[in-house]
């Protein structure tokens, strides 16, 4: 077998075994490590309420490095620069065709540069906004108007894009909401009980549409 052939169907098979989340270290300047207590706090959410077994302490791991084969879902947020060099892209790629999923979840400021790197990894392919019927939105928790709306910046609609790879969604965009703020811990931006859960809920869907597709 050709050592990429094997590399591959090796990638893939390490993807249908993983399940857990990460998060995703890049270079650029961006601060990849934005709201450090969110992830966890969502994987604390996911096992309670729709019985996830993940790791109470996630991962960080360097876009270029072979360990994000490792886990099911990787998590990307940030407010400025985002730089992918061709060897990352591929590595990407690489990661997301054997099955990955990709969450990245602008913390606003991240827009130009997430989607101009994006097309270092599929130049073939376009940001689509995913409509409200999506499964992503119709998961265990329920959102018939689509991205919910957790912080408030600039009067924009939260939306939510998509990168489809031969049918499939690989990587979802949440754009206008900040809704990995959500998921910190309260006093960090003293959001309501009820904005907190609606974050929540709607990262759970995320966690349970990428183990589950």
């Amino acid at each position: 077998m050709k050592p990429l052939i094997f590399l591959f169907y090796f990638f893939s098979f390490c993807m249908t075994n993983a399940q857990d989340v990460a998060i995703l270290k890049y270079n650029g300047g961006g601060d990849w490590y934005a709201n450090p207590t969110a992830i966890k706090n969502l994987v604390a959410f996911a096992n309670t309420n729709i019985k996830t077994n993940i790791s109470k302490n996630p991962q960080n791991v360097a876009i270029n490095s072979s360990a994000i084969f490792n886990f099911a879902l990787l998590f990307m947020t940030g407010h400025g620069n985002v730089l992918i060099s061709d060897e990352a892209a591929l590595n990407l790629k690489n990661y997301l065709i054997s099955g990955g999923f990709l969450h990245i979840s602008d913390n606003y400021g991240l827009n130009t540069y997430i989607r101009r790197e994006l097309k270092k990894v599929f130049p073939e392919l376009n940001l689509k906004e995913i409509p409200s019927t999506h499964p992503i939105y119709n998961q265990t928790f329920k959102f018939p108007n689509g991205m919910p709306k957790i912080h408030e910046h600039d009067t924009k609609e939260a939306q939510g894009f998509g990168l489809f790879y031969e049918g499939r969604l690989v990587v979802f965009y949440d754009y206008e909401t900040d809704l990995s703020d959500g998921w910190e811990d309260q006093i960090v931006h003293n959001n309501p009980k009820e904005v907190r859960e609606k974050a929540l809920k709607m990262g759970a869907n995320i966690i349970e549409y990428a183990f589950t597709n």
